[in-house]
């Protein structure tokens, strides 16, 4: 049945019964290359067929329906050591799909071989911040069997080094072990150890493998270090159950708890209020606030104008405008209608679809210079039906605006194929650039919207289609990718959006296709929320982030190409509240306690600039691992970032009612 060799099951739980754990300890002296020893058994003790300068014990403890594993070792020298652990298993590699949380995958097959995926190897160990639970676990399709070895945390340490990669020896206490799968010889065995390895290769960048790491831990003489995993075998129907099941076993067992928010909603959105005075440009055509590709250090508005994700530019211009009018900010209610109607003016191509990317200095792109979205064409919808229907409810109209929207939503009906899925990308003559369907869920909610704005049927037929294409190619299959707009592998977005979708046809449906929305909706939400980091990575003493106090709970990896923390979370908390309420998981509702508590921390005020140059930039590569886009690398920001995006997320994420109010 495919079960570890000599596990013994009790339904899904694991018997008391030994588990054959390998164990490899690794000395190295200074200055010499490292000697690795097999260890074996002999009663509680592990030991090598020669005299080692420390001791080692193992005990094996039922803890639940899981066995606890717990190595003691204690220095009788001065030692610098590296120990390595694996369990094997009857599973074969070609039947197993893997899971390390928030970084891999399945095979992490929809990445290119220059990230960390099957391509390059079978076989791969990870530093155990790069996961957004400590944990390494396996599915076997075949049996539907599971495992997974999760790591207890220790007092979070971190120690800088001076070399990243070969054999390294930390210059100070570190908890980070390291946790992995080897699937090469067939069969798969999960990995583990402690101080952290990273094989066959680092991640270090974006598309860029660098050669393996080994460090070294040091022991004084009479030290003693313990360290310990539990043990989870498991069933499940599918891979999707399997990754749903583990992510609620690791909230059980880490248990994160909210943070003390720094600011209040209303402090919140009044210092990111700042970013609308600092970035707006004014003179172009087309008028924006400047969200992407801006230095840190001085977060100077520049001539690059994103459209949707990375600049949001038409909802920044709404959450201007809204904000002014209730603060009684004349300017920027100024700027935000000045944005829309340079837009209007300016902003579409003559088939009715917005133009998205550009270098405004430059002019403005030619309709046949552009190519679309599907993804930033939606953002944009979305921005503009709330901003029409927050001015309708004030006594003003807009009919250009409208009949605007009413062609480019007729076109985007156009685009739809006959399965219902949306090309990623297209040309303004709807020729396909990108035909895949993973960001079609980006469609489904501003076709629900469009529904509900102008009450036309063919919106809410075209957003079912949809759902219908998500269910069977994304949903089922926990397949969720090529959302983001700068990579095209297995993503986080792309969860989202699925959990965004089927949330906003939930919402205008009644009785049973309802609930079948719901029901979807919870397991995409599963998916999304396995990114989101449940535990807190540590930092060493100057590296930044640490410095400044950063817990990493609540907050979210990006994708496999693009290894750092964000606050991507739009409005995800809000419906993940919703999905607790109607499905009683209460998981959601504490998972949801924790981002709301959490993604204020690095918001730059007069006061604490979080390393930033101007207060309310809120961050956006929030570097948490050995990894960087190309500076600084773990404790600090690249030095270019995009905080239009991060504006609009956090503002969203501070305005619950906003959508509940628009489809009621």
């Amino acid at each position: 049945m495919g079960a570890i060799v000599v596990f013994l099951l009790c339904g899904s739980s694991l018997s008391a019964e030994t588990i054959p754990v390998n164990y490899s300890l690794s000395l190295k002296r200074p200055g010499n290359p490292a000697i690795s020893y097999p260890l074996h058994a002999e009663g509680n003790a592990l030991r090598a067929d020669q005299s080692l300068p420390l001791t080692i014990c193992q005990e094996q403890t039922t803890d639940g329906g899981d066995v606890r594993l717990t190595v003691t070792l204690t220095a009788t020298e001065r030692v610098y050591f590296n120990l390595a652990a694996s369990l094997p298993t009857t599973y074969l590699t070609g039947d197993c799909d893997f899971y390390l949380p928030g970084f891999w995958y399945h095979q992490n097959l929809r990445s290119p071989r220059e990230a960390p995926s099957f391509h390059t190897s079978k076989s791969w160990n990870f530093r155990e911040d790069r996961l957004s639970s400590p944990l390494t676990g396996v599915f076997d399709s075949t049996s539907g069997q599971s495992l997974t070895i999760m790591r207890l945390l220790d007092e979070p340490a971190e120690a800088l080094t001076t070399h990243q990669e070969g054999e390294v020896i930390l210059g100070g206490k570190t908890s980070l072990g390291y946790l992995g799968f080897d699937g090469e010889t067939g069969h798969v065995a999960l990995t583990f150890g402690y101080p952290y390895v990273e094989t066959p290769k680092r991640y270090i960048r974006k598309l860029t493998l660098a050669p393996a790491i080994t460090t070294f831990a040091k022991l004084e003489k009479g030290e003693t270090l313990t360290l310990k995993w539990l043990v989870h075998q498991g069933e499940a129907q599918d891979y999707g159950q399997f990754v749903a099941q583990t992510w609620q076993q690791c909230m059980d067992r880490l248990a994160p708890q909210p943070i003390h928010p720094l600011y209040t909603p209303q402090e919140m959105k009044a210092q990111l209020a700042n970013y609308f005075r600092k970035g707006y440009v004014d003179k172009y055509p087309l008028k924006y606030h400047s969200g992407i590709s801006i230095r840190c250090d001085d977060c100077q508005p520049i001539d690059h104008v994103q459209l949707g994700f990375c600049g949001r530019v038409l909802l920044n211009a709404f959450n201007a405008l809204e904000y002014g009018e209730q603060t009684g900010e004349r300017e920027l209610v100024r700027m935000g209608q000045e944005i829309f109607d340079s837009w209007l003016q300016h902003g579409f191509t003559a088939k009715g679809y917005f133009k998205e990317d550009m270098r405004i200095a430059q002019g403005i792109p030619t309709d046949e210079d552009c190519v679309h979205s599907i993804r930033q064409q939606s953002e944009a919808v979305y921005a503009v039906l709330h901003y029409l229907r927050y001015e309708k409810l004030h006594g003003r109209q807009h009919p250009e605006w409208e009949q605007k929207m009413r062609t480019l939503m007729g076109s985007m009906l156009e685009l739809q194929k006959s399965d219902g899925h949306f090309p990623r990308k297209y040309r303004d003559d709807h020729s396909d650039v990108d035909a895949s369907g993973g960001s079609t869920p980006s469609a489904t909610s501003t076709l629900v919207m469009a529904y509900k704005y102008f009450g036309d049927k063919r919106f809410l037929k075209a957003a079912r289609l949809s759902v219908d294409y998500l269910e069977q190619n994304i949903i089922s299959k926990s397949d969720y990718f090529s959302s983001t707009l700068d990579a095209n592998c297995e993503d986080k977005e792309a969860a989202i959006s699925a959990v965004t979708a089927t949330y906003y046809l939930a919402m205008v449906s009644k009785k049973q296709e309802r609930a079948r929305y719901i029901a979807l909706c919870q397991k995409a939400a599963y998916f999304a929320l396995s990114w989101y980091y449940l535990w807190d990575v540590p930092f060493a003493q100057g590296q930044m982030l640490g410095d400044l106090g950063l817990k990493s709970r609540g907050w979210s990896n990006v994708s496999v190409e693009n290894n750092h923390i964000d606050v991507f979370v739009f409005e995800l908390p809000h419906i993940v509240e919703w999905l607790a309420q109607q499905t009683g998981e209460q998981r959601f509702q504490q998972i949801h306690d924790v981002i709301c508590s959490s993604l204020n921390q690095l918001l730059p005020t007069p006061q604490r600039l979080c390393g930033i140059g101007v207060p309310g930039y809120n961050p956006e590569v929030v570097q948490h691992t050995q990894w960087d886009y190309g500076r600084n690398g773990k404790g600090f920001y690249n030095d270019i970032f995009a905080p239009g995006w991060t504006v609009a997320s956090l503002w969203e994420l501070y305005s619950p009612q906003r959508t509940v109010d628009f489809l009621k």
